[in-house]
């Protein structure tokens, strides 16, 4: 494997890390452990040309709605639509106090934040901040979602979660009619976590977005398929790599519920 680390990266946080699934164009190169948002640029800045990541990028700072890319998100899900977490407003994602943040979003936004949703507060701000800190990321990271490309290499909206067995065998199912080299991938990349306490669906999850970062089957594909900026002038969209569009723009589910998936 490549001791650089690869230049299109799939990277998901999970229990306080970044797991980093590094890629060739047709290879798994290398798997890394970050503390942080910051250090994983670090090491990849001087050659990556993508990394999709799974916490949001662009971020509202008032309005009655939600990101369109997460109600589109979910209008593609079906019954794991829960699994997308609508993104708080930016001053809500600097508020380190759960109730602080919910006033925050409840006023500039219009809509509940769930406890999910603040759990993740702290690493929306930390990409946000280094989006606007350094120029040259903006090119580079992406966002998308995993169940998201795990519904467009499955072609049909996944039953299960992925905490249950069942939604493990799918996920894996779907991964492997991607790319016949998924189960050693998978294994690769779950081998070089080590002592890191990080879930299989983490696993299943950083090589599901490196899978789409990388150039393959079909072609990288944004919801919406033009994409709205922030205040900052980021875009806010996520990526799946797909033949046909996934057929989101007919119907939009309701972006009142922010359930927690099941």
């Amino acid at each position: 494997m490549s001791s650089e680390g690869g230049r299109y990266v799939g990277a998901v946080r999970r229990a306080g890390s970044w797991l980093a699934a590094g890629f060739e164009e047709e290879e798994h190169a290398r798997t890394d452990v970050f503390a942080d948002i910051g250090s994983l640029w670090a090491h990849y800045e001087e050659r990556a040309e993508r990394i999709l990541i799974d916490v949001p990028i662009g971020l509202i700072e008032d309005g009655r709605r939600p990101r369109r890319c997460e109600t589109l998100a979910r209008s593609v899900l079906g019954e794991r639509a829960g699994a997308v977490a609508l993104t708080p407003v930016r001053e809500a994602t600097r508020k380190r106090n759960a109730q602080a943040a919910k006033r925050v979003n409840q006023r500039k936004g219009g809509w509940a934040l769930s406890e999910r949703a603040f759990a993740r507060c702290e690493a929306i701000a930390a990409v946000d901040d280094l989006l606007g800190e350094i120029t040259e990321a903006r090119s580079v990271f992406r966002e998308s979602h995993p169940e998201l490309c795990f519904r467009a290499f499955a072609g049909a909206p996944l039953e299960y979660p992925p905490s249950v067995a069942a939604g493990y065998a799918e996920r894996m199912r779907a991964l492997a009619e991607f790319d016949r080299d998924a189960p050693p991938t998978v294994q690769a990349v779950a081998e070089a976590t080590g002592d890191h306490a990080l879930p299989v669906e983490a696993v299943l999850a950083a090589v599901a977005l490196g899978y789409t970062a990388r150039p393959g089957p079909g072609r990288l594909r944004t919801l919406p398929a033009d994409p709205p900026t922030d205040s900052t002038g980021l875009r806010m969209a996520m990526a799946y790599r797909a033949a046909a569009p996934l057929p989101a723009e007919a119907g939009e589910a309701d972006p009142s519920s922010d359930d927690e998936p099941r």
